[in-house]
């Protein structure tokens, strides 16, 4: 039986990065709307396809690139038309940061977990979160944050190739940039630094890279709050992803495992975190250690892949907790896998191509109990309006192709957010097994 939730406190999903197709969104409105909850929702045009949902109560347009400037206008006015104080549900790590460092201002008109002003951009960011890890004593891929060539050249001296060439904020790389780079020679790893701190700056940091065949990786969602003690905790692994071997998930499974459990407690703790939080980890076989990857301070977009036996998931943890509802600590439902249908069939081939996965591995991997990211009967507008924004992105490159005789692939495609929206900067290719 689902939890039964304060209907009067309605729900803000904010953004302020510009991913129109983003099924994390739309995960929030079902979750919580099928539930009785009001649900709003930040979004950059009328054809988004989470704004098609029945549960979606309305929907408000605004330019969410670069929206920083006048943004507490844009939020006030919102909560204005609400009428009541909303919990706010930010979405990408920028949107995060924001509500943290502008707190004591929002928190007059919207509700949330109250963390330190700087600790979302600190988690967010790379750089600080390998120095942060290191502090600590959370394993991380072994890593450099360079601050100029001859830093490069050093590393260059002592490291083991292939090597990662990653930003430390993808989002401050200008339009059309790489985000992750892999380098298997010293030569082009010196060739990708000095390309990429022309429009980047020293936004990056050079990692260790993990093969595929020595590595697995599991995913953390949670819900924490030390005020009231509230903790909900899931785990998971992630099977498949698109691009094959290096991008966002598209399938993943619910898995217990204590050990990624402790280490994530202690970690937040450590940090004195707050709030929703997704976790990246890579489990490096040579080492037996779960390496810590990403840490998004905000709700990932494969969240429902996890759910505990009284149905809560984690932004219904949120709900509850900031409600003042008592958050049930039942045990997850594990072996609950989670398709994002419009990317896995693309991913499967590419896998099948590589001879990782056969069709009937494929099959079989799509039996027992799943939740598509798109798909719902009784909600099926989504999923429709996502099919004709897709045909309408192919049609407009092959337009592009033909009238200026240039490659698709070097446009910079709308961006497609799946556990985080910078991944969608990341280029497949040479980028197996990141």
């Amino acid at each position: 039986m689902p939890p039964i939730l304060d209907t009067t406190v309605p729900v803000l999903v904010l953004k302020m990065g510009r991913y129109a197709i983003h099924h994390g969104t739309l995960g929030i409105i079902r979750s919580l709307g099928a539930l009785g909850v009001d649900v709003y929702a930040v979004v950059e045009d009328r054809f988004i396809p989470s704004a098609m949902s029945r549960y979606l109560k309305r929907a408000f347009i605004l330019d969410t690139l670069g929206a920083e400037d006048g943004y507490l206008a844009e939020l006030s006015a919102i909560s204005s038309q609400l009428g009541r104080r909303a919990i706010l549900v930010p979405t990408d790590d920028y949107a995060a940061a924001y509500i943290a460092e502008h707190a004591d201002a929002l928190e007059k008109r919207f509700i949330f977990p109250r963390v330190a002003y700087d600790l979302p951009r600190k988690l967010a960011n790379k750089r600080e979160m390998h120095c942060l890890c290191k502090s600590i004593g959370v394993p991380c891929p072994d890593a450099a944050v360079p601050d100029s060539l001859d830093e490069v050249h050093a590393f260059v001296e002592r490291a083991k190739f292939p090597v990662v060439l990653k930003a430390a904020d993808a989002q401050l790389l200008p339009a059309g940039a790489r985000s992750t780079s892999i380098a298997r020679t010293p030569k082009e790893l010196l060739e990708l630094y000095q390309r990429a701190s022309t429009t980047g700056g020293s936004n990056f940091i050079l990692q260790e890279y993990i093969p595929f065949e020595a590595a697995e990786d599991w995913i953390y969602h949670g819900y924490v709050n030390p005020q009231t003690g509230c903790f909900v905790g899931f785990t998971g692994q992630k099977l498949r992803s698109y691009p094959a071997f290096a991008g966002p998930t598209t399938l993943g499974v619910s898995v217990p495992n204590a050990a990624l459990e402790r280490q994530t407690e202690k970690l937040l703790k450590a940090v004195g975190y707050a709030g929703i939080m997704d976790l990246d980890y890579r489990l490096d076989k040579r080492d037996g250690q779960y390496k810590l990857l990403d840490f998004n301070p905000r709700i990932g977009a494969n969240f429902r892949m996890f759910e505990n036996r009284d149905g809560i998931d984690v932004v219904r943890a949120l709900h509850l907790d900031l409600t003042g509802r008592p958050v049930s600590s039942s045990a997850p439902v594990y072996g609950r896998k989670f398709i994002v249908e419009s990317h896995d069939f693309f991913g499967s081939i590419a896998y099948m191509r590589q001879g990782t996965l056969t069709a009937s591995g494929w099959w079989q991997s799509l039996k027992g109990r799943k939740e598509l990211a798109w798909f719902r009967w009784n909600d099926p507008l989504p999923a429709i309006v996502l099919g004709f924004r897709l045909m309408f992105r192919v049609i407009d490159r092959a337009l592009r192709h033909l009238l200026a005789g240039v490659h698709p692939a070097t446009h910079r495609p709308e961006t497609t957010a799946h556990s985080d929206p910078s991944e969608a900067s990341i280029t497949a290719g040479s980028l197996r097994n990141l």
